[in-house]
């Protein structure tokens, strides 16, 4: 089973969707977990949004990256463009991707246009580990 870690600017709405993703769509295909830059704390509008098509990730919460190993992961993702700022043992995974997605917190209304890409993102991420 492949271990990912799905990271962000604050582990507040992008990361915390795609981690939500993950652990619906890839039971038994990988272990997952997300982080930030820094921690903070899951915007109501993610758990809302989330929500709204069945996936709950109210329990989920915000976690820092340097509470994590990157030895411990096989592929790690980038959700904002931060890979740029991410210490090198994360960005030399066997797999780094930074899907570079627009920040929702900024502009609430998106939220449903972002949590799809999202989705869409995940379900080939999966799809490519069978």
């Amino acid at each position: 089973m492949k271990r990912v870690m799905f990271v962000c600017k604050k582990n507040s709405a992008r990361s915390q969707m795609a981690e939500g993703f993950a652990k619906h769509l890839g039971v038994g295909t990988i272990d997952v977990t997300s982080s930030g830059l820094e921690a903070s704390v899951v915007r109501p509008e993610a758990i809302a949004t989330m929500k709204d098509i069945g996936v709950d990730i109210s329990r989920q919460t915000s976690k820092a990256l340097n509470e994590f190993n990157a030895k411990d992961f096989d592929i790690v993702i980038s959700l904002c463009g931060c890979g740029v700022n991410l210490p090198p043992e994360w960005v030399e995974r066997a797999v780094f991707e930074d899907w570079q997605l627009d920040d929702p917190a900024e502009q609430p209304e998106i939220f449903p246009r972002v949590r799809d890409e999202i989705r869409t993102r995940v379900t080939q991420l999966i799809e490519s580990l069978l």
